[in-house]
């Protein structure tokens, strides 16, 4: 400092200059150019397409196909399983070969397996081209996981919570999408989208190409292809993790049915809720994960959210007894409080994943959570089924109880993986 306690004129200068990055930039929307902001855009791109299409595969097999409905839940249900069973040992080639070379092939056989929909014309041929679909895309997710953790360096808690607003930005586009060809429905329209998706895959493989090579790291000595799964403080996470994550379900299944079946609310108000869901998200992730780092700290946010998830459920169950438009008001708020417990669960639940993950075996780890995560979706629609539409208002207070007693154990989970690993850091 000078002798008159001024600063010198280059600190002044570098204090005053104009941040003169794109608004977008500056406003955190779109992330400075780089690695990052390439696998966002690959993601979003794939998601686009899956989400269109997962809305419109069961008319597809229907319609178009003309299988009867019970092969076409059997077929998507065998192919769900077989696809959860592909997450561990393709995340840890993933983490010997290198994550960006094996994302790339499982974005190559997603292509090739979607487009071969067009050719299915038995059951047998559905659930084959389904199966491969959804093994190699829980592959992908597996070999994505250890390019989100190296990619995202310090800030992986923030890069992950953008992109999950991406996603859930692009998931969003793709039901509109999906919306317009199940109005259309027709033969031509429903080719269509599924050449639509095919063609997101192949995008997202242009995109991941300009990405720089990942050299695998070093692994510690004795470990394997099984070592996430012999990890018995993670296995309880993913446990408890899974049963937090049918959370997401509740706003886009139980929601719909519950106003059409217990309310006197207009229906067109489950787009709203749904519209109250996504803009949050969409707006709050990033924020929200603000200072949501270490394995303590993600833990208690876990925990706030089973609260939240409780209130929230509560507030959505008095809608039975209300007229409609108390009932819609009631939902509204019961949504937003229930959307900022997922907001609580995303940020602490993806900080975990990767922070209770050695960083040699992200990719394997990445498989056994994708397991928790596909089974949640699973078991959600019978679960919120028999709860929240089958017993009513109790049943919401259950299912929010269920909620709470995940959260409230996932911090004791967490420091009993404290004993074995570093999680302040």
């Amino acid at each position: 400092m000078s002798q008159t306690g001024t600063l010198p004129p280059e600190d002044c200068q570098e204090d005053t200059a104009p941040d003169r990055r794109p608004w977008p930039v500056r406003r955190g929307l779109l992330l400075e150019s780089g690695p990052q902001r390439r696998l966002a855009l690959g993601g979003f791109v794939n998601q686009l397409g899956t989400a269109a299409f997962l809305a419109t595969a069961p008319l597809y097999a229907l319609r178009v196909i003309g299988l009867p409905i019970g092969q076409v839940g059997l077929g998507l249900g065998v192919a769900g399983v077989v696809g959860l069973l592909a997450g561990p040992p393709v995340g840890h080639l993933a983490d010997r070969r290198g994550p960006r070379g094996v994302f790339l092939v499982t974005l190559l056989i997603q292509t090739v397996s979607m487009l071969s929909l067009l050719f299915a014309h038995s059951f047998t041929a559905f659930m084959v081209s389904m199966a491969v679909t959804d093994l190699a895309g829980a592959s992908g997710g597996a070999a994505r996981g250890p390019m989100i953790r190296r990619f995202g360096g310090d800030e992986v808690p923030k890069f992950r919570s953008y992109l999950r607003s991406t996603a859930f930005l692009a998931s969003t586009f793709g039901a509109l999408a999906a919306g317009v060809v199940i109005q259309l429905d027709s033969g031509s329209a429903y080719r269509a989208l599924i050449v639509a998706n095919a063609l997101t895959f192949v995008g997202c493989a242009a995109v991941v190409l300009r990405l720089p090579a990942l050299e695998p790291l070093p692994a510690a000595t004795g470990s394997n292809r099984w070592l996430a799964l012999k990890d018995k403080p993670y296995m309880a996470f993913v446990v408890l993790d899974g049963i937090l994550w049918i959370q997401g379900e509740v706003v886009t299944y139980a929601l719909p049915l519950w106003v059409v079946l217990h309310t006197q609310a207009p229906r067109w108000f489950t787009g709203v809720a749904l519209a109250v869901n996504t803009v949050m998200v969409v707006v709050l992730q990033i924020r929200t994960s603000r200072g949501i780092k270490g394995g303590q700290v993600a833990g208690r946010a876990t925990r706030r959210a089973g609260l939240a998830f409780l209130v929230g459920m509560a507030v959505i169950a008095t809608a039975a007894g209300l007229p409609g438009w108390a009932a819609a008001a009631a939902m509204t708020a019961g949504v937003a409080v229930h959307t900022v417990g997922s907001l609580w669960h995303a940020a602490g639940s993806l900080e975990l994943r990767f922070r209770l993950a050695p960083a040699h075996a992200q990719g394997q780890y990445s498989g056994v959570f994708g397991i928790g995560m596909g089974l949640c979706y699973t078991v959600a629609p019978g679960l919120l089924g028999l709860l929240c539409l089958s017993w009513g208002a109790p049943g919401w207070l259950a299912m929010g109880g269920v909620f709470v007693a995940a959260g409230l154990a996932m911090p004791l989970v967490v420091r009993w993986a404290g004993r074995s690993r570093e999680l302040s850091a």
